[in-house]
């Protein structure tokens, strides 16, 4: 398993807040569990959704925040302007890019097509040694339960091979991910 390669972690999450109220209260407990292990956030720049949630909370309680944002969002007015560090880049391809670079780590908490898309693309990425970094899943309420589902049926399929479906570490509780990502 690999351990964190720097004092950062990347989450990926909506942009919306979500149906249910304890989206918003899992980002806040995985906000505070960054900031009692003293790891900063790497997020995608955004005030609004969950986004926003995680990093207000992470910044409230004293953490680091570094954003990633692409020019176009940051002129739909959605970009947060009270972080850490704000990085202004040209596309989504340049964001990705940043945010791997940034983080010792990624964790894909409830979100749409784009935290989808992040998570596969982290988990190829390993899959072909381009990292060797931690990638969860934070399942909260089930949210991910139909897509742990696909990833079982796929390795059963024989499409996905076991280590490499392996290499998405699934928990339902912020506290418990982080401590697989340390220890």
């Amino acid at each position: 398993m690999a351990l964190l390669s720097n004092k950062s972690v990347c989450v990926y999450c909506g942009a919306n807040p979500g149906a249910s109220p304890r989206f918003a209260e899992e980002a806040r407990a995985l906000a505070r569990a960054l900031v009692e292990r003293n790891l900063s956030l790497v997020y995608g720049g955004g005030k609004v959704g969950l986004m926003g949630v995680i990093a207000d909370e992470v910044l409230r309680l004293g953490g680091e925040v570094t954003g990633v944002i692409p020019t176009a969002l940051v002129e739909r007015e959605v970009g947060h302007m009270g972080l850490t560090r704000q990085f202004i880049v040209k596309d989504m391809h340049e964001r990705k890019a940043m945010m791997a670079e940034l983080a010792g780590g990624f964790i894909a908490m409830p979100g749409g097509l784009g935290t989808l898309e992040e998570l596969f693309e982290m988990l190829t990425w390993a899959q072909l040694g381009i990292h060797a970094k931690p990638i969860g899943l934070l399942n909260v309420d089930g949210y991910y339960d139909g897509l742990i589902t696909f990833v079982r049926h796929a390795t059963e399929q024989e499409l996905v091979r076991p280590q490499h479906a392996a290499l998405m570490m699934v928990e339902s509780d912020a506290e418990a991910l982080l401590r697989r990502f340390i220890s």
